[in-house]
C-alpha cells in the first residue's frame, strides 16, 4: 500500500472553547481534567487528518499549566502533527487562553501528544510521512526522534542505551 507524504500544514487544527462554570473548580478556574479533554479531542482530529484513519492516544508528554484559566476565558487550542513513525504520530498542541473583554490573550498550556493508528478491528497500520517545510516544522520534526526515544525509555519499552539520538544530547564532544 502506497501511502502519501504530507505536510505538517494538512493536520492543522484549530478548536475553540469557552470556560462556563461547569467547566471550573471552586476557585473559577478550568479544571486540568477538563482540558487535558479537550487537548485530547483537538490532537486526535489533528492525528486523523494526517492519517485519515481511526487514532488511539498512545501517550501524553508533561503538561504544564503556566497561567490558570479563568472562568469566561475562550480557550484557542492549535494541534499539528509534527512526525510521523511506522503506525504512530507526534502532534503537538499549544493552548491560548483569552479573555475577551479585556482583550488580554495568553499561553497557558503545550504538549505532545501520540498517537496510533487502527484499523476497524483495532490493529494498528501505517501512516503517512510527513515532509516539514519551514524553519520551526523542521526544528519540531527533528526533535521529535528525541522527544519518542524519551517517552519509549521511560514507558520501559526502550534500553537507555538504545536512545542513540537522545544520547547524542548529553555526550560530551
Amino acid at each position: 500500500m502506497s501511502l502519501n507524504v504530507k505536510s505538517p500544514k494538512n493536520s492543522f487544527t484549530v478548536m475553540n472553547e469557552l470556560v462556563l462554570p461547569n467547566d471550573t473548580n471552586t476557585l473559577n478556574n478550568l479544571m486540568g481534567g477538563r482540558l487535558l479533554h479537550w487537548m485530547d479531542i483537538a490532537a486526535a482530529i489533528s492525528a486523523q487528518k494526517h492519517c485519515n484513519r481511526i487514532v488511539v492516544t498512545a501517550s501524553v508528554d508533561n503538561v504544564s499549566f503556566k497561567q490558570p484559566i479563568k472562568l469566561g476565558d475562550v480557550i484557542t487550542i492549535e494541534a499539528k502533527v509534527t512526525r510521523s513513525f511506522n503506525t504512530s504520530v507526534e502532534v503537538r498542541l499549544d493552548v491560548w487562553a483569552e479573555n475577551i473583554p479585556s482583550g488580554t490573550r495568553v499561553k497557558s498550556n503545550e504538549a505532545y501528544y501520540t498517537f496510533v493508528a487502527v484499523d476497524q478491528s483495532g490493529r494498528t497500520i501505517p501512516v503517512p510521512e510527513i515532509k516539514p517545510e519551514t524553519a520551526e516544522e523542521i526544528e519540531l520534526y527533528e526533535g521529535a526522534l528525541r522527544r519518542r526515544q524519551l517517552r519509549l525509555v521511560l514507558a520501559g519499552k526502550m534500553q537507555p542505551d538504545d536512545a542513540i539520538e537522545l544520547k547524542a544530547l548529553f555526550a560530551k564532544n
